[in-house]
């Protein structure tokens, strides 16, 4: 048998709610502020997620978000009060950045051949590719950010994610902190990221076709673009011909700008984080327009990944694209099994959105190619 709620601690914040006035199913026996956290220690009856969903409107409304946690075999449930600004200097986001922006220089010395290695002071030279790639990351993902703030959800900054690859980065990501007000709040804030990416993919792949060439004949075998070929979907091809501009030359020597393949990156991550599974931005979108028929339809991602893989290594004998697909074959299934957001208003979104999500549709399927990288040997 519980014991009945104690008394409410004369510290306790007057806007948060009354022990006595939560659900039935959340029965509080205690109740402490810690550091500024109002913590109720109760019995939890029924599904977690279940009671969250309850609950999370009741605290939200009254400026706090929520969390159920399980310590020393008790349930607690932790309520944190809300901010949608930037409290101090956010080192960790900061120092990410400016890693990532050694790693992109460090790639970007790559493409255009400097020989780094002997002439350090030429890695600046590569801050055109850098920029172009940190620029259609970073506004896709302040996409994510402003659309937060507009609906007064409480997210991080973007951690950009360095990684010494061809690229210099996987990305960047936002980190969400509390629960989806509604599936109208959802569909924005999923579909801010990739419109918003999509638009500077277009005017940096602009740019970019735009320059001149790079002879990486002249670079002594030092260039990547000698190693790797890259495929460029729909979208770039149709920037690149609007404007009457080659994306390859008759000369094997010379290269499009590397400031392309920033254009590049913001259709490939695009496409990928379209994809309608998980946390991704697709899936975000899907589930504000059919709720939970995702958790079902995206099941297939996974399968379709594995067969556009098994089709580019056995038709197109493309080793290298095929364990791409494999891998994120591979990420989709794991996605599936970690679950995505769920708003806690399932009202159904307006036809308007419903326009904006084919828009963005169009959009996905100009941003991808089966080949989007070729490795060619050295």
């Amino acid at each position: 048998m519980s014991t009945p709620p104690s008394s409410t601690p004369a510290s306790l914040p007057p806007e948060v709610p009354d022990p006595e006035s939560l659900p039935d199913f959340f029965r509080v026996y205690d109740v402490e502020v810690d550091d500024g956290d109002v913590r109720y220690y109760g019995e939890l009856r029924g599904a977690q997620e279940a009671a969250l969903q309850r609950l999370a409107p009741l605290f939200r409304e009254r400026g706090y978000r929520v969390r159920i946690a399980r310590e020393t075999g008790e349930h607690v449930l932790v309520a944190t009060e809300r901010s949608t600004g930037v409290e101090g200097v956010p080192w960790t986001n900061v120092l990410l950045f400016c890693i990532t922006v050694g790693t992109t220089l460090l790639a970007g010395a790559r493409w255009y051949g400097l020989p780094v290695e002997e002439h350090p002071e030429l890695l600046l030279q590569a801050w055109p590719f850098a920029l172009s790639v940190l620029t259609v990351l970073g506004i896709h993902e302040f996409g994510h950010y402003a659309l937060s703030r507009y609906h007064e959800v409480e997210v991080s900054l973007p951690y950009f994610i360095p990684m010494p690859n061809f690229l210099g980065t996987w990305g960047a990501v936002i980190r969400m902190r509390e629960h989806i007000p509604s599936r109208r709040v959802l569909f924005d804030i999923g579909v801010a990221g990739p419109l918003a990416g999509l638009g500077a993919t277009i005017v940096v792949t602009a740019i970019g076709v735009s320059l001149p060439p790079v002879d990486v004949g002249a670079a002594a075998g030092t260039s990547i673009a000698e190693q790797y070929r890259l495929g460029y979907p729909p979208l770039i091809q149709g920037i690149a011909l609007v404007l009457g501009e080659p994306l390859r030359y008759s000369d094997p020597s010379l290269i499009a700008n590397p400031v392309v393949i920033g254009g590049w990156v913001g259709a490939f991550v695009t496409f990928l984080n379209l994809l309608p599974v998980g946390q991704l931005d697709g899936a975000h979108v899907l589930r504000a327009l059919i709720g939970d028929w995702l958790d079902r339809l995206q099941l297939l991602v996974p399968l379709a990944l594995f067969g556009l893989a098994a089709y580019t290594y056995a038709i197109l004998d493309a080793w290298m694209v095929a364990g791409l697909w494999g891998f994120w074959g591979l990420l989709a299934l794991l996605f599936t099994r970690l679950g995505g957001a769920d708003p806690l208003d399932q009202t159904p979104v307006d036809a308007r959105r419903q326009a904006v999500a084919a828009v963005t549709l169009v959009f996905a399927v100009l941003t991808f190619t089966p080949t989007p990288i070729v490795f060619t040997g050295f």
